[in-house]
């Protein structure tokens, strides 16, 4: 992982992982790769530092302790702008922890959602509490479109700095 430039805005990009490692390979599952890598690509090519513990653990080939992972995830959650997260279906249970530290340290939030997926009233209900954002996640290409005016808002509403370039329009695979 590259070092952090002071002057980028940062984001800590979360969400399911040991429940999407193939114990067969060791690796998470392909799909829900690609999806981090889209996002991870997304931020960076608007010069956006990112963290992501997916990319950080080499995709389940670089697997750390709980004692490390925790810590590494606080350190990145203190230090963020703005957390994006799936918060899972089945439920993740650490994404939940993450997503809970990001609203009570008054992180700006992007929740993640999948269609004709349940998830916990506690995590739908966010936006009145927080600075949070539920955005519907699509593999279609104008689903970066309505991330970036959720980023957009959510740096208005909070007052920060930091915002995103204009969406590059992805071609559909």
């Amino acid at each position: 992982m590259p070092d952090r430039d002071a002057s980028a805005p940062t984001v800590f990009i979360g969400g399911p992982f040991k429940g999407c490692v193939d114990p067969l390979t060791g690796e998470i599952d392909p799909a829900v790769r690609r999806r981090y890598e889209r996002l991870i690509t997304f931020f960076r090519e608007r010069g956006w530092t990112v963290t992501n513990a997916h990319e950080t653990e080499a995709w389940g080939r670089g697997m750390v302790t709980p004692w490390e992972c925790t810590e590494r995830d606080f350190r990145w959650m203190l230090d963020c702008d703005l957390f994006v997260a799936f918060p899972g279906d089945p439920p993740s249970p650490g994404t939940h922890v993450e997503i809970g530290w990001a609203t009570g340290l008054g992180r700006p939030v992007v929740v993640l959602l999948e269609e004709n997926h349940a998830y916990a009233a506690l995590v739908t209900g966010l936006p009145a509490v927080g600075a949070v954002h539920l955005v519907t996640y699509s593999d279609d290409p104008g689903f970066l479109d309505t991330l970036t005016r959720s980023v957009r808002a959510l740096a208005h509403q909070v007052g920060a700095t930091w915002t995103l370039d204009d969406p590059v329009t992805e071609r559909a695979t």
